[in-house]
């Protein structure tokens, strides 16, 4: 998972109305009403399925640190989806999102200006339909550089060129991310 598919996912957990269940019976259980048998819990959480059982049941009450990540990742992306899909629509259709980032910003210009990449800090809102395009890409699949290209090419209009007042000629080109946050 790259750094925008990453602070999207976080954007997504901060929607969340209430919090996801905290004990691990109850994980479990949670996660076995989302994928249905024991197997498939298993399986997404890397133990076997006895394993899965002995969690549900109190048997076993604290799993390995890593298994521990896992099952709270999967719990996390599979709780509120409703909450999340209203917050992600009215982002893409009304609020747009807000990005934060500190990353190098490669820039193709007009003879007689700098093409030198520069290190900047930016919180720039893009609109909603920069929002749409950014997140549909992720639903979709799409790789970090692409979600980069669609992030540059917003922050471009937005910030570089002012919508359109300034700077016509210029291209910018995320390269080296930082740090990269999104809220919306």
């Amino acid at each position: 998972m790259g750094e925008i598919e990453e602070a999207i996912e976080r954007a997504d957990q901060e929607t969340f109305t209430r919090e996801p269940p905290k004990g691990l019976p109850a994980r479990i259980n949670f996660l076995l009403g989302r994928l249905k048998t024991t197997q498939a819990v298993a399986a997404e959480i890397g133990v076997s399925r006895r394993s899965v059982e002995r969690y549900r049941t109190g048997e076993r009450k604290r799993p390995p640190r890593a298994i521990a990540e896992r099952i709270d990742a999967a719990v996390r992306a599979r709780w509120q989806p409703r909450v999340r899909g209203r917050r992600r629509k009215r982002a893409g259709t009304a609020t747009g999102i807000t990005v934060e980032t500190r990353a190098r910003f490669g820039y193709t210009a007009p003879v007689g200006t700098t093409d030198d990449g520069r290190m900047r800090r930016l919180t720039v809102h893009l609109p909603p339909e920069r929002a749409r395009r950014l997140l549909d890409a992720q639903q979709q699949g799409a790789t970090d550089q692409q979600m980069r290209e669609i992030v540059a090419e917003g922050l471009q209009e937005v910030y570089f060129k002012d919508g359109g007042r300034r700077a016509a000629g210029l291209e910018v080109a995320l390269t080296d991310i930082d740090y990269f946050d999104v809220s919306y």
